[in-house]
């Protein structure tokens, strides 16, 4: 099932880890990294480890774990820890296409450590954390088969830049919009889920329910929340309407009945090959 909520979980408190699945999320990103303070780092993996072993836990939500960026030397700690545990994916942060590239070949590594399916654990990738990711962001096709999807964060961007993200009226500033395109465009390239980004501001519903549309309508099929009162909007803005459907379900039988035909006319508008496509891919995502 396509994910459209990707929830963020701090990996060392076991009361939120145990309540994650109850949230609505689609995904929860058990987090290792930045909501982690250093000294909690290893009670972070062991917390995490056990919640993905626990067999109460409810399977129906994907557990990833955000790792920590590769920079630091902390990412294979990270990872001997909770691969024995099987999460059902990995989010690297920082992330560019040569990290990528080395997560890939380490994770090979590792698999055949644990006896592991080789190949099959997917990764997503926080891919405009720093200014060297926004600048690769459109090089990820074909570095690895795991990779799933990419996402634009913004706060580790502001620090590099050492820029605010937003302006008075709560909206991202241009270079963080250049950024959040560049994203969703480099996914499109790599033929992966454009994600969108999280929002820090979680009182703020009413911009962020506004941030979901203009996301999705911009390309992205997905975002990341950092509290549950996010969730039910993601996962309502994300979700195609009946409307939809049933428009992309008519374009798809139109040219299954005239496949000839390179353009079609459909209560007064006009259909063509393209529509077709992104009919079919809104379909796949039901």
């Amino acid at each position: 099932m396509p994910l459209r909520s990707l929830l963020f979980v701090p990996g060392d408190s076991e009361s939120k880890l145990a309540g994650g699945a109850s949230r609505g999320a689609d995904a929860l990103i058990l987090d290792l990294e930045d909501s982690v303070a250093p000294a909690r780092k290893t009670v972070a993996r062991e917390f995490v480890a056990r919640h993905l072993q626990d067999s109460t836990r409810d399977r129906g939500v994907r557990c990833l774990v955000r790792i920590n960026a590769i920079s630091t030397g902390l990412a294979w700690d990270d990872l001997e820890a909770v691969l024995p545990a099987r999460p059902d994916g990995l989010m690297l942060p920082k992330g560019d296409p040569e990290l990528l590239a080395v997560l890939d070949s380490r994770l090979h590594e590792m698999e055949r450590q644990f006896g592991l399916e080789p190949g099959a654990l997917p990764v997503w990738v926080l891919a405009t954390e720093t200014a060297r990711g926004v600048f690769t962001v459109g090089q990820f096709a074909g570095v690895s088969a795991r990779l799933r999807g990419l996402a634009w964060g913004h706060e580790d961007l502001a620090t590099d830049l050492g820029a605010v993200n937003r302006e008075p009226d709560g909206r991202y500033s241009d270079p963080f919009r250049l950024a959040q395109w560049l994203c969703a465009l480099g996914a499109a390239a790599a033929g992966v889920d454009a994600i969108d980004g999280a929002s820090m501001n979680f009182r703020d519903l009413d911009g962020f329910a506004r941030e979901c549309q203009e996301g999705r309508r911009g390309g992205f099929v997905a975002k990341l929340a950092i509290h549950p009162a996010q969730v039910p909007l993601i996962n309502s803005t994300f979700t195609p309407s009946p409307e939809e459907i049933e428009w992309a379900r008519r374009i798809v039988a139109a040219f299954a009945e005239q496949p000839e035909l390179g353009v079609i006319a459909i209560d007064g508008k006009v259909v063509d090959r393209p529509h077709i496509r992104m009919a079919e891919r809104l379909l796949a995502r039901l």
